[in-house]
């Protein structure tokens, strides 16, 4: 079996980026209630019923996976907004999202976290 060179090209150059961002696992928790129709740091209006999520540091656009650890149920999300502000807390889910993992009753839960694309409308998400 021979691979085009242009394939191979194209695999590096996702690799090295997925480099830029290594799973991260810790604790999520959702926000929305009494934050509908505010900006969020992105200047997007934040819609709770859109996946959506705020990460501390990933570039707004930035579309990851969140997996339960303890259920395994997954969705993808895009970041356009910053938090969580508490200690421990990796990511804060919009409500739809949270609902899509099961997340609205116990409100916290131990997750993995994973860069899987990006949304160009934000003008990119290299750092």
């Amino acid at each position: 079996m021979h691979t085009h060179p242009s394939t191979l090209l194209l695999a590096l150059a996702f690799l090295s980026a997925c480099a830029h961002h290594p799973v991260q696992t810790g604790q999520a928790s959702w926000y929305g209630p009494g934050f509908g129709g505010n900006a969020t740091a992105s200047g997007e209006t934040f819609r709770p019923y859109k996946r959506t999520a705020a990460h501390k540091t990933l570039p707004f656009g930035t579309v990851v996976r969140v997996t339960r650890g303890d259920t395994g149920q997954r969705v993808r999300v895009v970041i356009n907004d910053r938090g969580p502000f508490v200690q421990g807390r990796i990511i804060d889910l919009s409500k739809k999202a949270a609902r899509r993992i099961d997340l609205l009753d116990a409100g916290v839960a131990p997750v993995e976290v994973k860069v899987v694309g990006c949304k160009k409308r934000y003008g990119g998400c290299d750092e």
